[in-house]
């Protein structure tokens, strides 16, 4: 069984994170909340895709459900203050 942290360094491993957090408690279905500088000029469906593409196989075989929130850094210090 896949455990949310597992899922973070899967992530983190191929996507530059400046803040992750996943929550998943049955180890096939999980929420996200990303926050990279790579989504910045990326629309959500791209930012998305940078995602699943940093995950590969794993959406298909390990994952059942990834619910996910992206952020730029910016959008990230805009939704914190």
């Amino acid at each position: 069984m896949l455990s949310a942290q597992q899922l973070e360094s899967y992530i983190t491993q191929h996507l530059a994170c400046d803040h992750i957090k996943v929550h998943g408690d049955d180890g096939t279905h999980f929420e996200a909340v990303i926050v990279s500088p790579e989504f910045n000029g990326k629309n959500m469906v791209q930012q998305h895709q940078l995602v699943y593409a940093a995950l590969g196989d794993r959406m298909r075989s390990e994952i059942h459900a990834l619910s996910m929130k992206t952020y730029t850094p910016e959008q990230w210090k805009n939704k914190l203050n």
